[in-house]
């Protein structure tokens, strides 16, 4: 059994796989740790895998390589690699270099001294454009709003087996890893790593689909929308009725006529609200839908282990 299983979800970064192997060896070998590197393809449509079969050839036993059936997103590729993972600790990596293998030694240091289930590695400064930078901190702002969590999340983590295996209950074909671990610990700490340019390949990411995955989150893992519809109905509830008892008083009080604009607004306000309120709901059924339907969280095409 190695020390460490290390899993990077792959997704056309053909450019930047050899050197983030290379980096990824010279670390654990310059901290004494034994290791499985794991490299889940997401769907590239590059040479990722290309490349990754070059690299399991040269490397058959440190390097796990597996391709999935088409692209499923970064969570479930981590999930993939986690079902394979091996090791004592885990750590999750992007494959784009921009978190350096070097600092996984901050990461074991941490683990060490605080015994924790999970350590995430946090940017003092995040070397993205502005548009990104602020769509991600609007993201995680909110989530850790909705969430109540205490600190901010990354996909650069070490966490103990247990905690990662804990991860393979959920078959939903959504997964959103960083509120899972949040029902299975508390104990998780934070330590702050270099976060440098992207040397390769432009982010995958963009404000539109990280708009998706919070909404997702948001659906999959909440009943805040739910709770907005029933206060939003409470709401619009009290404000038709003080309406309507101003209409009322008007009337009674002065003969002043009700009149077809007062009629108008009354029933889009309600209608909107009921047209609102399905919307989510049908949301709601949708996911439901496809859990019911056992869609899978991925499928292997390939693996070369």
């Amino acid at each position: 059994m190695p020390d460490y299983s290390i899993i990077v979800p792959v997704f056309n970064s053909s450019q930047s796989l050899v050197e983030l192997h290379q980096r990824v060896a010279a670390t654990m070998k310059k901290l004494h740790k034994t290791y499985h590197l794991i490299m889940v393809d997401d769907g590239s449509s590059d040479e990722s895998w290309e490349v990754l079969q070059q690299l399991k050839s040269a490397n058959p036993q440190e390097v796990t390589a597996i391709r999935l059936a088409k692209n499923y997103g970064q969570h479930n590729a981590t999930l993939c690699g986690i079902a394979k993972a091996d090791g004592e600790f885990i750590i999750t990596i992007d494959d784009d270099l921009q978190q350096p293998p070097e600092e996984m030694g901050k990461l074991i240091l941490q683990m060490q001294q605080s015994d924790a289930d999970l350590v995430y590695g946090i940017y003092s400064k995040k070397q993205h454009s502005i548009a990104r930078n602020m769509s991600s901190a609007f993201i995680k702002g909110s989530g850790k709003h909705i969430f109540s969590k205490k600190g901010e999340g990354s996909s650069f983590r070490l966490m103990k087996a247990h905690l990662a295996k804990s991860m393979l209950n959920h078959r939903q074909n959504f997964i959103y890893l960083d509120e899972l671990f949040y029902w299975y610990t508390n104990h998780i700490e934070f330590v702050t790593i270099n976060h440098v340019p992207r040397p390769y390949q432009k982010s995958n990411y963009t404000p539109r689909s990280l708009y998706f995955m919070l909404s997702n989150v948001v659906i999959y893992y909440t009943a805040l929308p739910l709770q907005l519809m029933v206060y939003g109905g409470m709401i619009s509830s009290i404000i038709s009725f003080l309406i309507g008892m101003v209409f009322i008083y008007r009337k009674i009080a002065r003969d002043v006529p009700l009149g077809f604009t007062a009629l108008i607004v009354a029933i889009l306000f309600s209608t909107s609200i009921i047209l609102l309120s399905l919307g989510v709901i049908s949301e709601y059924l949708s996911r439901i839908y496809m859990v019911q339907n056992h869609k899978p969280p991925y499928a292997i095409k390939d693996l070369l282990d």
